[in-house]
């Protein structure tokens, strides 16, 4: 009585956990001929910030991951040496506006001089020379002045744009000198991919009416492209054409340098009826246990069977997914692996 009791508990609990399980009728659908292209990440606008002026760095105000604002004070260098260019400045503005009046002094008295018939017409002609070269040399040294003072200002490093700090490349109290990377600032709401793709891939996809979906390496998310640009130029190294596929603005968590894919497709879809079309599942179909890729597939008496496949490409939108092997295209499968495999477990407990 207990066994048979046993016999059908199991029963009514593999019906039940059966009816539970969620199924579909395996596709074959037609997709369009996609170029795949491993593609880096980085920003639209970006800029390495570097030292003007040699000199101690005498505080930095942010570090990486930082928010920085336009404007923003970003890193204070010593300006004591421009500091004391600027008095060497000053000092030569003011020898040559001395030079300069005591050059106009004597070309007034030369022209009286002249006019009582004290002096002569070449001796005139001297001082006025002396005089506009006076003057030339009062320009030369408040233009040097001017040089000086702006070269100070270099010692206060600020940030060109809104955005993030993305590496900092010195520390406070090293030395800075002209050309030296202080920091890294991008802006993070502007982001695209950039991929190389060779001159003949490229003439497959035709010159216009390119489309492009990025696939990003945090599990698979897919961007549409907002544009997209090809470089007029090849690399002379690689022989590749690089182009640029923009994301759409304000995209969370794309990091600058992390990898992605392009799936590239042309305007026009080739036509595919000549060839037999693949089958394609929904990827929440697939069940991934260590090495083994598999699908739970209906055998026609209200059970499921682990069955073996080979897996595609992922198609864009990332819910289907190509099967390369291990389905016909005539399959009924289980949408929900894990209650298919509970219902198959259940299914072989169950007493005969």
């Amino acid at each position: 009585m207990l066994r048979f009791a046993a016999f059908l508990s199991a029963l009514v609990l593999a019906v039940a956990v059966r009816a539970e399980v969620p199924t579909i009728r395996v596709e074959s659908r037609a997709l369009p001929a996609a170029t795949v292209v491993e593609a880096s990440i980085e920003a639209v606008r970006q800029s390495t910030l570097a030292a003007q002026i040699p000199g101690r760095v005498l505080e930095m105000a942010v570090d990486a991951g930082d928010r920085v604002r336009k404007g923003q004070v970003l890193v204070r260098i010593d300006p004591a040496e421009a500091a004391a260019a600027v008095a060497a400045a000053d000092a030569g503005v003011a020898h040559a506006q001395t030079a300069l009046a005591n050059a106009r002094a004597e070309y007034a008295r030369a022209r009286s001089l002249v006019e009582r018939k004290f002096l002569s017409q070449s001796a005139l002609d001297a001082a006025r020379t002396q005089f506009q070269a006076a003057e030339a040399q009062l320009r030369a040294a408040q233009a040097q002045r001017a040089q000086a003072a702006t070269v100070q200002g270099h010692a206060t490093v600020v940030s060109p744009l809104d955005g993030v700090v993305s590496a900092r490349h010195i520390e406070a109290g090293e030395m800075a000198q002209p050309g030296r990377s202080l920091l890294t600032v991008h802006d993070p709401a502007q982001m695209r991919a950039v991929a190389d793709l060779a001159p003949q891939r490229l003439a497959e996809l035709g010159t216009d009416g390119i489309r492009a979906r990025v696939e990003l390496g945090d599990g698979g998310r897919f961007i549409e492209a907002a544009a997209l640009t090809v470089l007029p130029a090849a690399d002379a190294r690689t022989h590749t054409v690089r182009v640029r596929v923009d994301l759409p603005a304000e995209v969370e968590g794309v990091l600058p340098g992390s990898f992605a894919r392009v799936h590239f497709q042309p305007a026009a879809v080739p036509d595919v009826s000549a060839t037999a079309a693949p089958v394609v599942i929904p990827a929440a179909a697939v069940l991934r246990r260590g090495e083994l890729t598999a699908v739970y597939v209906a055998d026609g008496g209200g059970g499921f069977g682990l069955r073996q496949i080979r897996l595609g490409r992922l198609l864009p939108g990332g819910e289907a997914i190509e099967v390369l092997s291990g389905l016909k295209g005539d399959e009924t499968l289980a949408l929900d692996p894990v209650q298919a495999g509970i219902a198959a477990r259940s299914a072989g407990a169950a007493p005969r």
